[in-house]
């Protein structure tokens, strides 16, 4: 059965700003990489997966995980893969970290989905959108909240 899990930022938590929520990213990234997972982050647009593309270029050298753009590196991509909504992911992903508020149309290509709800009403409305559809799509759901000091 396919899994969602939904990860509750709190207000006060490192998380809740964007750099600690950008380290966080690499962190789950990086975590499930080293599982084996073929990891595809979802962006809400073409900007931010650039973004986020770059600021995995950012991090320490130790911390630096092999990561692409849809479409760029190597054929079948790398264990972690960035893109956005109007684009379609390398067709071996298994896990997707959703960084969209957009309504989900792909909750039925991802073994595991991982979501974020954030401590803003108008994210956590949207979050509670995503959770709905996921439902709909026959996941298993679950919510955590964060508890990692970065």
């Amino acid at each position: 059965m396919p899994q969602a899990t939904f990860y509750i930022i709190e207000p006060n938590s490192p998380q809740a700003k964007r750099t600690g929520f950008l380290q966080y990213l690499v962190y789950l990234a990086g975590h499930f990489s080293r599982q084996g997972a073929k990891v595809y982050l979802n962006c809400e647009n073409k900007d931010e997966a650039e973004l986020l593309a770059e600021y995995f270029w950012q991090v320490e050298t130790k911390q630096f995980l092999a990561h692409n753009l849809v479409g760029e590196g190597p054929k079948n991509g790398t264990h972690i893969e960035i893109g956005y909504q109007e684009i379609t992911p390398s067709w071996n992903r298994q896990l997707m970290i959703n960084l969209a508020n957009n309504k989900t149309t792909f909750a039925n290509k991802f073994a595991e989905v991982i979501d974020f709800v954030s401590c803003e009403e108008k994210a956590k409305q949207l979050a509670r959108e995503r959770y709905k559809i996921y439902r709909q799509a026959g996941y298993q759901l679950q919510t955590i909240e964060i508890d990692h000091k970065t």
